[in-house]
């Protein structure tokens, strides 16, 4: 069995510390550098029901995309909710390693995996990273769909393909739009509405979307938008990251077992629908 340096040296080297974000908070929370490693959790958010499972799991490593302190802080007492994951983490022997927007740029990464699930062919990605000489990395993919679509054809097909959420997918555009191209982003998307124009695309699928930035988008070009969860954008993820250490392990004979985790930690619970009879309208009785 390895011992936990050698993997977090694994998953270093697919997801390079160096590559995040310089505000972000990548790499290992918490761990023994020496503990052996035979179960591998992966889950999107390191929140307590998630830390719970890898203790019934039996796991020695959790892995999350989102970081447990984004932020700096000056306590882990169990009387706080974060403090708690930690405690429980480090009571049981469970190791923490967080890879954000260090997968999110990377070769595959976190726009490659959400591609995958939506069954669409990568052209290449949205943002570039300009120190990759094979033009792979960097933030988001322009893709192209396994055959053109309306958008009203396209917005049910998508929500299908991804984990089921209070949410669903919301749509902005005209429904009766050819889409042929997409660009896709996992998680907060609506920075990149420039490079989205850009890239000349006839829609954006992302998560997270506010409404100053998509009505503003709307009004500029025919983009279609398509905002689903955060959390269902980028859960595809840990599937293939799972994959990626599996095939490290087999190749280094290390016999581990990793597990993907299927709670639903998206914070949104329930969805409901608005009533057309509460719609404003003006003196002649027609929607406003």
């Amino acid at each position: 069995m390895p011992v936990l340096s050698e993997v977090l040296a694994a998953l270093d080297a697919l997801w390079p510390p160096e590559r995040a974000a310089s505000w972000d908070a990548v790499g290992t929370v918490c761990g023994d550098p020496d503990a052996e490693v035979r179960r591998v959790l992966f889950a999107v958010d390191p929140v307590q029901e998630i830390a719970d499972e890898a203790v019934r799991l039996g796991a020695d490593l959790l892995v999350t995309h989102h970081p447990l302190y984004l932020r700096g802080t000056t306590t882990v007492a169990a009387g706080t909710f974060k403090g708690r994951v930690v405690h429980t983490l480090i009571k049981n022997d469970v190791a923490l390693h967080v890879a954000h927007t260090n997968a999110d740029t990377a070769d595959p990464g976190v726009s490659d995996a959400l591609a995958g699930a939506l069954d669409l062919r990568i052209l290449r990605p949205l943002v570039p990273d300009d120190t990759d000489p094979h033009g792979r990395r960097g933030l988001g993919r322009i893709c192209e769909l396994p055959r053109p679509m309306t958008l009203a054809e396209f917005g049910p097909y998508a929500a299908a393909r991804l984990p089921a959420t209070a949410q669903g997918v919301r749509i902005a555009g005209d429904p009766d739009r050819t889409i042929r191209t997409v660009a896709v982003s996992g998680g907060s998307g609506d920075s990149l509405f420039d490079d989205v124009r850009a890239a000349g695309v006839d829609a954006f699928l992302t998560a997270d979307l506010r409404h100053h930035p998509a009505s503003e988008a709307t009004q500029k070009s025919p983009l279609a938008l398509l905002d689903a969860a955060h959390w269902a954008t980028e859960w595809p993820w840990c599937e293939q990251a799972a994959a990626q250490l599996d095939e490290i392990s087999d190749r280094h004979g290390w016999n581990l077992r990793t597990h993907v985790s299927r709670t639903v930690t998206d914070p949104w619970t329930a969805h409901a629908a608005s009533d057309a009879r509460t719609t404003p309208t003006n003196t002649s009785g027609a929607p406003r």
